[in-house]
């Protein structure tokens, strides 16, 4: 029988199937099967160009070669995955993903016996596998991760404009602080998200390759051709796919480069669990509330509810794919010697992790799409705290040259509850100037939120 989704042994090709969907360019087995055609090729097209090798290729065959990776579909993965497989068109299987790469492309070669040769000449098929990676973690992340980062960032940035001014009840350490705005903790959230997506941007750039042979000595290249200057045709080359130069390395390119983009993920989702975190509180504490989905169920025992199901789905798959990066970040930057393979295999897991990362980022934004700030209840709130001023009121007074000020405001407040009215028989004993009596008076819990609402212009 033929099984669907429902039999996905991962809820990433099943369940979450629809929104793991912009990743399967950059992340599956024929994405990276595509990328090493695109390195072999540029590779073949880079060797023509020297002057030292007899290879030609006309602009006509340049054109075919880079259609086979600007053009690459299904039928051509399947092509390449009979000849590491099966064997296809004359050639005995492979056992061997890389070199099943080159014989496809001898297979589309106009001169197969004088330009065949030339295919994959000198290289080890790390010098393919770790460019090609690493163009895939780049596309990945500028074209998929990204937007999808940066959509939440704007929509905590227009909704902290929208509601700057929205006082409501601060908590540090669960407890009732100085009240802010709702719109300025967005825009504390906005902040960290630009600077953590700026880190990610920032680590893709310095994305770097390798191509240096079988020990990263540039020994079959030199044996072959000694008067060619294989440093500097390395270096041009990988510059020439967008990735820096690794000039010093092994076999293995050292991922510390890989690590540092998974660790700058880990940071972007760190602050997004965060925000799941507040966001769910809120909705439970009734700040926020939440607009069903038409045909959504909320509890299957209890109607009335409607569950912050988006944000706890967010949080879940937002702490397996940090759990997943960790250990990729651990992971890659070892290898025994000049190299071994355990790396090969843990590297085709990156794609699960970003998936993990790009499912919460969805779920995520439905969350935020859901809520409204309940301004009853956050004004209801901060009316039941009044004692809340009492850091207004102790200010105050220290700069009235009261030097018991502080104690003054903890014997009316610490460990009960104060009211309005409790304040202002405190302050018609104060010995102080009537306009200082005034001003403690005017003093509300709503309107003490200092500059939370000129704070939200910060945003860039």
């Amino acid at each position: 029988m033929t099984r669907g989704p429902l039999y996905a042994v991962s809820p990433l090709d099943g369940r979450y199937a629809r929104y793991t969907e912009p990743l399967t360019e950059h992340a599956s087995e024929a994405a990276l099967i595509r990328a090493r055609i695109e390195v072999e090729v540029e590779y073949l097209i880079a060797l023509a160009d020297l002057e030292a090798t007899p290879l030609t290729l006309d602009e006509s065959t340049r054109s075919d070669l880079r259609d086979l990776h600007d053009q690459f579909d299904a039928d051509d993965a399947s092509v390449v995955k009979q000849l590491e497989t099966d064997g296809y068109a004359g050639y005995s299987a492979t056992n061997h993903d890389v070199k099943a790469v080159e014989y496809f492309l001898r297979l589309h070669l106009p001169d197969e016996e004088t330009q065949g040769p030339w295919v994959h000449f000198g290289l080890t098929s790390e010098d393919v596998n770790n460019l090609a990676h690493r163009l895939l973690v780049d596309s990945a992340v500028r074209e998929a991760l990204a937007p999808a980062i940066r959509s939440i960032r704007d929509t905590l940035a227009a909704d902290a404009h929208e509601y700057r001014d929205l006082p409501m009840l601060a908590r540090t350490h669960g407890q009732p602080a100085t009240p802010t705005t709702y719109g300025k903790e967005l825009a504390v959230c906005a902040s960290r998200l630009g600077r953590a997506l700026g880190r990610l941007e920032a680590a893709v750039d310095d994305l770097s390759g390798k191509l240096a042979g079988a020990s990263g000595t540039y020994a079959a290249h030199h044996a072959a051709y000694a008067d060619v200057d294989w440093r500097t045709f390395s270096e041009s080359f990988v510059e020439s796919l967008g990735l820096e130069h690794t000039s010093l390395s092994t076999q293995v390119n050292p991922c510390d480069d890989l690590a540092a983009v998974f660790d700058a993920l880990r940071g972007v989702n760190n602050v997004l669990r965060d925000l799941d975190l507040d966001m769910w509180l809120y909705v439970s504490d009734r700040y926020l509330g939440q607009e069903a989905a038409d045909g959504e169920t909320g509890s299957s025992t209890m109607p009335h509810k409607v569950n912050p199901i988006d944000f706890e789905n967010s949080e879940g798959n937002l702490t397996k794919a940090n759990s997943d990066l960790t250990f990729l970040a651990d992971y890659v930057t070892t290898s025994r010697l000049q190299r071994d393979l355990s790396d090969s295999t843990v590297k085709r897991n990156i794609g699960a992790a970003f998936a993990h990362s790009l499912i919460a980022y969805e779920k995520t934004s439905a969350g935020l799409s859901k809520v409204t700030p309940n301004e009853a209840v956050m004004r209801e709130e901060l009316e039941a705290n009044p004692e809340v001023i009492g850091e207004a009121v102790q200010t105050i007074l220290r700069r009235e040259g009261d030097t018991d000020a502080y104690e003054r405001i903890k014997a009316l407040t610490r460990g009960q509850r104060a009211t309005l009215s409790d304040f202002r028989e405190l302050f018609a004993d104060l010995d102080v100037d009537e306009s200082v009596r005034e001003e403690l008076n005017a003093l509300t819990p709503a309107d003490y939120t200092g500059l939370g609402e000129e704070l939200v212009d910060e945003l860039e």
